[in-house]
């Protein structure tokens, strides 16, 4: 396995749906114009990429000097639990700068994950959740 990884690399939707349902993760697949919208309004976008193949998104919202969301974090199936995921949280990191903050809302199934990788859970957040 030899994974390249890409800061802001042209995908394309169909290219995110097929990663985000080889992944898991619990996203709005079946609107591909809303995919095209989540990854044209992104500000910072960092890729895993097998050959041609996109293998793993971390897919933020960031000012790069105060606050960073990781709104998405996925990795194909079948590359699951080979460190892209650690990886791309770290491209992430360093493009971002030491001074900006890494928040993450996270699924039940990767509560456990992410404290292993680095972050705290924090107790002080609230939300307001989406209709649609």
């Amino acid at each position: 396995m030899n994974i390249k990884f890409k800061i802001n690399a042209k995908i394309t939707s169909m290219q995110v749906v097929d990663l985000f349902k080889s992944s898991g993760i619990n996203r709005p697949i079946d609107d591909e114009k809303r995919i095209q919208s989540m990854i044209d309004q992104a500000n910072l976008i960092v890729t895993a990429w097998d050959g041609i193949q996109l293998v793993g998104i971390a897919r933020s919202l960031t000012d790069y000097c105060y606050c960073c969301y990781l709104s998405d974090l996925a990795i194909k199936n079948e590359y699951q639990k080979s460190g892209i995921g650690k990886s791309l949280i770290e491209i992430t990191q360093e493009t971002i700068g030491e001074q900006t903050m890494l928040l993450l809302l996270s699924a039940e199934p990767a509560l456990e994950y992410y404290p292993r990788i680095g972050f705290d859970k924090v107790e002080n957040g609230f939300i307001i959740k989406r209709k649609v």
